[in-house]
């Protein structure tokens, strides 16, 4: 296997929009042909759209779109400027009168960082559509990960800077990737060296913190001291699955979640995973998902590692270097 860039993949388009004032920003995924697509939300705390129609036995098939955003929910506004983009461009779900693209998306929490008044609206998400023609594979503080931050168990005084990261495989013909802003809970760490990459910080501001045992230790509050986190991700292939079959991708997606982030799928996590299947390569489906997964793994590394201090957070790379 080889890696490849995460806009290699057939039939997708990736573009970001931010203002680091903010700081806040989207991320959108275009399939100008449409793509079967499915999703997958675990954490308690999801800000949606249109995931009820991608339930398999609802009646459309496909997706044009996918969009990650910050702004909490207020950034779910960023939708109608993606819909204007593809309506422009008769890209959408034929209805006779007109065709409505179907656009689906998630969003993060990042209004406690920098003006929480500064979010994702129409203007940003048809940015974010105008930069997908530039084919950009941006990481770090970019798009939906302009504002993401882990680590905020103590406070933001003590949290780290994440971003947006991406990461995608190539087998012969068959290609896997996965995109994902990352601002969860829990802390990041490299599943293969075991090292915490980002989270809270000790007193000293020197090293990472273990999420979970901070949690153990006061597992008897129930008090809601965890607020303004989510990671939101996309996995696509262009191998040629139904809209069953991108569900229970999403599903093993999450896996990546899994082997990196301690906790995941909190309570106080939105944590959602989107997958796009956009081509005709056969492969099974069991493959895919594992390569989903990995695939999965590194982006939420890459996103940890592609992002630079802001707003007095510090990141990766004030520890270790900028990889």
């Amino acid at each position: 296997m080889k890696e490849i860039p995460f806009t290699d993949i057939e039939g997708i388009q990736v573009g970001h929009a931010q203002n680091l004032a903010g700081p806040t920003g989207v991320t959108v995924i275009i399939s100008k042909a449409g793509a079967a697509t499915g999703v997958d939300v675990r954490g308690g705390a999801p800000g949606t759209r249109e995931t009820d129609l991608l339930d398999p036995v609802n009646l459309v098939q496909e997706a044009h779109s996918v969009f990650l955003a910050g702004g909490s929910a207020f950034g779910l506004d960023a939708a109608a400027g993606i819909m204007q983009y593809l309506e422009e461009r008769e890209i959408g779900f034929d209805v006779q009168v007109t065709r409505v693209p179907v656009v689906c998306g998630a969003v993060l929490f990042d209004l406690a960082l920098g003006d929480h008044k500064i979010r994702p609206d129409r203007e940003m998400g048809y940015k974010a559509c105008i930069d997908a023609e530039t084919g950009n594979s941006a990481q770090g503080n970019v798009g939906a990960g302009a504002g993401a931050g882990v680590g905020k168990i103590y406070g933001m005084d003590r949290a780290m800077k994440s971003g947006l990261g991406s990461y995608a495989l190539a087998e012969k013909n068959l290609k896997v990737g996965a995109l994902v802003a990352v601002n969860c809970l829990g802390h990041v760490i490299d599943p293969h060296t075991g090292e915490r990459l980002a989270g809270p910080l000790s007193e000293d501001m020197k090293t990472v913190e273990d999420t979970e045992a901070i949690m153990l230790n006061a597992f008897s509050n129930k008090k809601n001291l965890f607020s303004g986190n989510t990671t939101i991700g996309v996995v696509a292939t262009n191998a040629r699955f139904n809209k069953t079959e991108a569900t229970k991708l999403a599903s093993m997606a999450q896996n990546g979640y899994a082997r990196t982030i301690r906790p995941a799928h909190t309570m106080v996590d939105g944590d959602t995973v989107f997958a796009m299947s956009t081509g005709d390569i056969h492969a099974d489906l069991s493959v895919v998902g594992f390569l989903a997964a990995r695939a999965m793994e590194q982006a939420v590394i890459a996103a940890v590692k592609n992002a630079v201090s802001l707003c007095g957070l510090p990141c990766y790379g004030d520890f270790c270097g900028h990889p």
